[in-house]
């Protein structure tokens, strides 16, 4: 299992603010996952639930950032993050313009995997503060991407379909090497 081709887990510099910026960016189902969630977001019919899902996604991936960087450990923490990404997906798929307060409530959930796989690799060298400062902005800028396309998926459902089966068979990608 080498998960460094895939996903930002390991092997990725964790020492301050550029390098918090950059990590989301660096792996594919960081990247995915975030910009996923900004879509589901902007395809919420409430709008107290298109708000609250990125938030609590941040939420949630402090609160796992914090557990995994006091050594507290999340079992299989890799297949969470890829099913997770398998998940948002399907969600997009089924457009969920009848979510309701599980939306944010899942989405911080999959913040807190994420969240945890970075706490748990912070380097003991590293200023925490300023790599997590760094990989918020970072993340608050892919929400923001992604409800941008998922308002524009709003117009095109067939394309918000093909565009959510993409990510889950990314996912999946990402199950199967891990």
């Amino acid at each position: 299992m080498n998960p460094v081709t895939l996903v930002a887990h390991t092997g990725l510099p964790t020492n301050g603010f550029t390098d918090g910026v950059i990590h989301p960016l660096a792996g594919l189902d960081h990247l995915l996952a975030m910009v996923a969630v900004g879509v589901l977001a902007a395809t919420a019919g409430d709008r107290r639930i298109a708000w609250s899902t990125p938030l609590a996604f941040i939420a949630g991936m402090i609160g796992g950032g914090v557990l995994g960087l006091v050594g507290i450990s999340l079992p299989a923490a890799e297949v969470v993050i890829a099913t997770s990404v398998v998940a948002l997906g399907l969600l997009i798929v089924v457009a969920t313009h009848q979510s309701g307060i599980w939306l944010p409530i899942l989405a911080a959930a999959m913040g807190a995997a994420h969240g945890h796989a970075h706490g748990a690799e912070l380097a003991a060298a590293a200023v925490p503060l300023a790599f997590v400062s760094g990989f918020v902005l970072a993340t608050a800028a892919l929400h923001l991407t992604g409800t941008g396309v998922g308002l524009a998926l709003r117009r095109a459902p067939a394309v918000r379909v093909a565009a959510g089966a993409l990510v889950s068979t990314a996912g999946v990608v990402l199950l199967l090497s891990v």
